[in-house]
């Protein structure tokens, strides 16, 4: 894991592509601003967990509808 220090309005590329802007720093709290192509999806890790478990809930269904038939 590479760490960085940043100040509120400072920027990290990642790639050409995605921009990440420190917007504010409010206690033990950061506002992110993310800049990235419409391709490429930005979650919060809770949603992307989320999207993950049901995209494999989705597929385990898919298989075993497989099998039956």
């Amino acid at each position: 894991m590479l760490v960085l220090s940043r100040q509120k309005d400072e920027s990290i590329m990642i790639g050409d592509d995605v921009e990440i802007t420190i917007v504010d720093v409010r206690g033990d709290k950061v506002r992110l601003g993310i800049t990235a192509p419409k391709e490429i999806p930005v979650h919060r890790m809770e949603v992307y967990e989320a999207i993950q478990r049901e995209k494999r809930e989705k597929s385990e269904k898919s298989e075993k509808q497989a099998q039956e038939h």
